[in-house]
């Protein structure tokens, strides 16, 4: 079978109504999910210092920060609308002395490298035109023996199938929502696409799986 070709769509979600209609629509199930499956893949790790890269509005960096309340996180995103929100939810939710957010954008010469004892990263793959960013962020910053856990989306087997998501999912989301998901399925990398991402990045360590029926998970340990 001929799976359909990926359409790249833009790196960065920053106009204001846009970031303002994600961080507003209900994500708790994907992003409960993706603390839970972190749970579930490092049983026996406590995170301490965390980064974040694409944190976004910073609902996963904060549902993270609640379920390990020992760590220390810094979110990065390149968008400034998003980060906006993302200040605005952590001061509200008093978690400032534990949850750091610098604007930034990938390759970035400024984090510190081989500091963090755990990296996670949630729905930021797809929109990265050069993949091999995402992965050297992880090589450059993470610790020896740092817990790595990459949850994003997969692209459809077909635009058809793409859609049908889209009407499972956000059915009832404003429509920039819904035209926004449908092009972040077409932008999303297969498993097998991100495998081959891994090795060159000499990080086959890492373990590409797929979840659900629109989620892809790479998670691992570092020698």
């Amino acid at each position: 079978m001929k799976f359909i070709e990926r359409i790249p769509e833009p790196e960065l979600m920053d106009d204001p109504k846009q970031a303002r209609a994600y961080a507003n629509a209900d994500f708790s199930e994907p992003h409960q999910a993706f603390v839970e499956h972190f749970a579930q893949y490092f049983p026996r790790h406590r995170p301490q210092r965390v980064l974040d890269l694409g944190c976004g509005a910073a609902d996963v960096t904060i549902r993270f920060a609640r379920a390990h309340p020992g760590c220390e996180l810094i979110g990065v995103d390149g968008a400034p609308a998003m980060l906006a929100l993302a200040r605005e939810a952590v001061t509200r939710l008093d978690l400032d002395h534990r949850v750091h957010l610098r604007e930034l954008r990938l390759p970035d010469t400024t984090l510190a490298r081989h500091a963090f004892d755990t990296v996670i990263s949630n729905s930021l793959l797809h929109h990265l035109s050069d993949p091999q960013v995402l992965w050297c962020a992880v090589v450059d910053c993470a610790a020896p023996g740092a817990a790595v856990f990459i949850m994003d989306l997969r692209r459809p087997d077909t635009r058809e199938q793409a859609g049908r998501l889209v009407q499972e999912y956000s059915g009832n989301e404003p429509e920039v929502l819904r035209r926004d998901f449908f092009n972040s399925l077409l932008a999303a990398y297969r498993p097998e696409e991100i495998a081959a991402q891994l090795a060159q990045a000499n990080l086959s360590c890492l373990l590409v799986e797929t979840v659900g029926d629109r989620h892809v998970v790479v998670h691992g340990q570092l020698p």
